[in-house]
């Protein structure tokens, strides 16, 4: 399985704070079958973004566990205006892999009513948004037609894997399967921070993808989908009925 969103760099962000956590963190991702992991930390007012201390601490990490599992860089990237004019300025400097695929992360507290325009100056300057976690958005949770215009605008949508076992709660976990038979979740990672609570284990919520929605599914969101990410590739999204399949190319 393949992780894009995982906060296991030590001493960034509100994610592990010393080396020993974030080697635990690849532990635990490896027992469970995870060979990828994207390094996002945030990108927001509380922590700055540096591409090159990344870079260090990335390969610090590898050193360290004999590259059980293979890094990658990325950004939990905050919607706001400071970072949207760094993006178009830069816009590899956030991507996936330095590629194609930006990770975006709205506020609790606020959708901008600008968002589908945003995408679109964003996808113009070469970035393919992914929205993270809307199933955990108060907000977003009542409106589930944006999301899919979004995702009409070539979006995407990356669901939390312990939303699908409660443990955001039942509004987020009812959404996240509503966003899934609806034909609007593309990937599910683990937006891990520790090897404890949130952690990067992926298995338990790829097996309840696989028995309740199809082995299919579990593959193109766990696999498939994320491993088209890492090389800023095309995304194949589900439908509810298999006849209705495509590919999305951007």
């Amino acid at each position: 399985m393949v992780d894009i969103h995982c906060h296991i760099l030590p001493g960034l962000d509100d994610g592990p704070e010393t080396l020993e956590q974030s080697i635990a963190m690849v532990k635990v991702a490896h027992a469970a079958g995870t060979t990828d992991i994207v390094a996002t930390p945030h990108s927001n007012p509380s922590y700055t973004f540096d591409p090159e201390l990344i870079a260090l601490k990335i390969a610090e990490l590898e050193r360290a566990t004999d590259s059980a599992v293979r890094l990658h860089t990325g950004c939990d990237f905050h919607l706001s205006a400071t970072n949207i004019q760094d993006a178009l300025l830069h816009p590899t400097k956030y991507t996936i892999n330095h590629l194609a695929y930006l990770l975006v992360e709205f506020a609790d507290f606020s959708i901008p009513p600008s968002t589908g325009e945003i995408f679109d100056r964003l996808r113009s300057a070469g970035m393919l948004p992914i929205i993270t976690h809307p199933e955990r958005n108060a907000l977003l949770q009542e409106r589930p037609d944006e999301i899919r215009s979004w995702v009409e605008r070539d979006c995407l949508v990356q669901v939390t894997a312990q939303s699908f076992l409660g443990r955001f709660g039942k509004r987020a976990r009812a959404f996240s399967e509503k966003l899934l038979r609806d034909g609007l979740v593309h990937i599910v990672a683990s937006d891990a921070h520790d090897a404890a609570d949130r952690t990067p284990s992926l298995r338990e919520a790829y097996a309840y993808v696989a028995t309740s929605f199809g082995e299919t599914q579990a593959q193109a969101l766990f696999v498939r989908n994320p491993e088209a990410v890492l090389r800023g590739g095309p995304v194949e999204p589900w439908e509810s009925e298999p006849k209705k399949r495509k590919w999305y190319h951007f």
